[in-house]
Parts: structure tokens; sequence; C-alpha cells
């Protein structure tokens, strides 16, 4: 069978290829699977915080109305009952709604009673002031990106000047990434490609090609740690219920929160008018 040659031909291929060659062929190998993980990680970390920074703007009113419900429903239960437990349990609800006073006017609103606004965060942890329109950045955005990263990852480059290049580029990629900027990933694009073109690696030794394997298995077990706490953490949890369509779930959330704002309505409704 003329194609039962092609197996035999390639063992003897690999059989001829140097150990350099196949060790070499192996980093290759492990470097574009650590890249691809790379961006999985970041992809998902940037769903996270667009996640976290679109809650508390859209629905942080939501919450503050059922904790101002919460509060009346107490109140009005003590009035009715005078019971002193009932009138601990008001107290504490209006504490929970209570403000800070002063502490917004004091930090110009950059702190508030519930901390650190989103925009002062955002700045102290250099990401963007403006909040995200989206949780997922639009498939263009995605596209542009992977593509940028798979070219430009610090990773690729053998030595320490071109790695410290690649890696203030991606900083610039991961940050029109977070605010799903197309025209701006396609900017950075036209920029890599018009850019010093990378050197070529110089033939490596048997002794680093190992160190370099043993580099990327740590720097893996690094981002296996990253990854869990982001899938664990409460936030994480909720976009894994919706891994199609992050943005919908943020609008699930909306519906049930308003469907609670009803309920309490309708509830402290009959308290304030039953006889």
């Amino acid at each position: 069978m003329p194609g039962a040659e092609v197996p035999g031909g390639a063992e003897a291929e690999g059989a001829d290829e140097a150990p350099e060659a196949r060790l070499a062929r192996a980093v290759r190998a492990a470097e574009q699977a650590l890249i691809e993980f790379e961006i999985a990680v970041e992809t998902f970390r940037v769903e996270v915080e667009n996640f976290s920074r679109l809650h508390h703007q859209k629905l942080g009113p939501m919450y503050a109305r059922l904790d101002e419900l919460d509060a009346l429903i107490a109140e009005a239960r003590a009035a009715r009952t005078g019971d002193p437990d009932d009138l601990r349990r008001a107290q504490e609800a209006r504490a929970l709604v209570m403000p800070m006073p002063g502490v917004d006017e004091l930090f110009h609103n950059w702190i508030d009673s519930d901390g650190l606004s989103p925009e002062a965060a955002a700045m102290l942890n250099e990401q963007p002031v403006q909040a995200p329109r989206r949780v997922r950045p639009s498939d263009e955005a995605r596209k542009l990106y992977r593509d940028l990263v798979r070219k430009a990852h610090p990773d690729l480059a053998a030595e320490e000047a071109e790695r410290r290049r690649r890696d203030e580029f991606i900083t610039r990629v991961n940050a029109a990434y977070a605010r799903g900027d197309e025209a701006q990933l396609r900017q950075l694009a036209e920029e890599w490609e018009a850019g010093p073109a990378p050197a070529e690696p110089a033939h490596s030794e048997t002794e680093e090609l190992y160190a370099r394997l043993e580099w990327l298995a740590q720097r893996k077990e690094l981002l296996t740690v990253v990854a869990r706490e982001l899938e664990e953490s409460a936030i994480g949890a909720m976009l894994r219920m919706a891994p199609d369509d992050p943005d919908r779930l943020l609008d699930e959330v909306a519906e049930q929160l308003l469907a609670q704002v009803s309920e309490r309505e309708a509830e402290l409704a009959a308290l304030t008018t039953a006889p």
C-alpha cells in the first residue's frame, strides 16, 4: 500500500533528528501552549474585572433600593409590634443603609462609605478609568487581541532587551483589549508589523533548552494558580454559569433584582396599609 510507507519515513526522519533539535521543538511547542494558556487567563481576567465594574455601576442602585426597602419594612414592623427585637433589627437595617457622613466629600469622591470608588480603584490598578460598555469585548477585538499576543508575547523573546520591548507593547495591547477598543488594537497591529523585526534566536545549548523548559513549566504553574483564583472568585463563579454570553447574565441579575424590589415594595405596602 503506497500510504503505508509514509509513517515509516516519518519515523526514520524522527530517528535521524538530533537530540538538540527535538528538544528545541519541544521548547517551541511548550512556548506556544503557554501563550495560548496566557491568552485564555487574560481574557477571562478582563471579563471578571469588566463584569465587576458593570455590576457595581448598573446594579448598585438596585442593591441600594433593596437595602432601603429592607430598612423601611423592618421599621414598619417594629412600629406595629413595639417588640424590642424588632426595634433592634430595624436599627440594624437602617444602619446598613445610612452612609458614613462626610467620607465622600472628605476624599473628593475617591472614597465613599463602600471604600474606593471604581474610578479610583481603576487608576490605582492601571486600568481604564471609564467603565467598559460590555463584559466581553467584541469578536473582532478578541481576534485582534489573540493575533497580537501570539506574535508579540514576551515569552517568544530570546534576549532581555527584546523581552522588555515586547512586555511594554503587550501592556498597551491588554489595556486596549480591556476597553474593547478595536481601532486602537488595529493601530497596535500596524505598529507591530512596522516595528523592528525580532532577532533570530541563536542556537541554544542543551542545558539552556532544559532550563527554558523548566522556566515554562514554572510559569504555567503560576498561571494555573491565577486561573484557579479567578474561577473560584464570586464573579468568576457567576461567569462560569454563562460562558457564552456574560452580558446576558448581567441582564438576568438585573431582572432578578427588579423582581425582589417589587416583592419588597408589596410587602412594605401591606405593612403600612393594614389596619
